[in-house]
């Protein structure tokens, strides 16, 4: 029974910064409007994409699966955390830590692939442009987000299926914010080698290829825009993609560091904040990148605005 009982704890213990008290205030801030702003953000991406008959292109459908994925994404950590700032008891219950372990760890893997997705999507725009929408039809866009979710769903099984499985030897204190794959290692009472390479092999499938894959279609890109001889059609080729580089330089940037540096004890606090980066603040910036940059967006956003004050009047 006390077996049992140690092997499958009722309750994790969240650390965070509860050794810096005087943290918490600003971080309860910053997590709070972020949350707000990724919830309204995106959901105004979501709703103006679907009603908005110009933005029912593939551009716009896989941009809609991201603020889908951004908005379940925050939601399956924030609100909890916040729950643990404004708490003496930093706790969360085991199938807390379990269903926020896969959530977390499945959107992450969806968003690498869907970002690789959505580049191979703008190379097809500027470099097949008179074959665009022969090549990305309605059903083959079905497709590769299908794929994304189910190919980020099925890693998430087997990432958190392997580290549940470790023995952790009545260990109930994480070292994080939440239940991520690296802390939840580090509870472990025997050897991590083999799940730490299985890891790293697996950050590299859904790392580094789709940042490489991105890598090469950007670069492509950049040939054909550069041959293009009006500068206004530069212009809105480069403001179309700079968006998504954006968006994959933040994602890729922090989440590689996080998943692909060999774990060290001085980079502890330095790795809670880059997963905070790419777990909050990134998904808040989505939006504002996208609209902010975004023309198409930007009138779709004006148009609803004069649709909804006209139905009043």
């Amino acid at each position: 029974m006390n077996q049992g009982n140690e092997s499958i704890p009722q309750e994790f213990i969240l650390l965070g910064f509860s050794d810096r008290p005087w943290l918490e205030l600003p971080l309860f801030v910053v997590f709070l409007v972020s949350y707000i702003l990724t919830i309204f953000g995106n959901l105004a991406i979501i709703l103006v994409s679907h009603l908005d008959p110009k933005l029912h292109t593939p551009m716009y459908f896989f941009l809609t699966n991201l603020s889908l994925l951004d908005l379940c994404y925050t939601t399956s950590t924030v609100p909890q955390m916040l729950v643990n700032i404004c708490s003496a008891r930093k706790v969360i219950s085991y199938g807390g830590c379990v269903a926020q372990l896969f959530i977390f760890l499945a959107l992450g893997s969806t968003e690498c692939l869907l970002l690789a997705v959505m580049s191979f999507d703008r190379f097809v725009a500027i470099c097949r442009p008179l074959h665009y929408s022969a090549i990305m039809h309605q059903r083959l866009c079905l497709q590769l987000a299908a794929a994304s979710w189910i190919s980020g769903f099925s890693n998430s099984v087997l990432q958190s299926t392997l580290t549940l499985q470790m023995p952790r030897c009545g260990h109930r204190e994480v070292d994080h914010f939440f239940c991520e794959v690296p802390a939840l290692l580090k509870l472990s009472c025997v050897d991590t080698t083999a799940n730490e390479a299985e890891l790293f092999f697996i950050s590299v499938l859904f790392l580094l290829i789709p940042v490489a894959l991105i890598l090469i279609s950007y670069a492509l890109i950049v040939q054909t825009v550069l041959r293009i001889r009006s500068a206004e059609g530069r212009r809105k080729a480069f403001g179309t993609c700079g968006s998504h580089l954006i968006v994959v330089s933040l994602f890729y940037g922090t989440a590689i560091y996080m998943y692909l540096q060999p774990p060290s004890p001085a980079s502890k606090d330095r790795g809670k904040m880059v997963s905070l980066f790419y777990g909050i603040i990134t998904p808040m910036l989505n939006p504002l990148i996208y609209t902010l940059r975004n023309k198409d967006v930007k009138g779709a956003f004006k148009r609803l605005i004069a649709r909804v004050f006209s139905i009043k009047k």
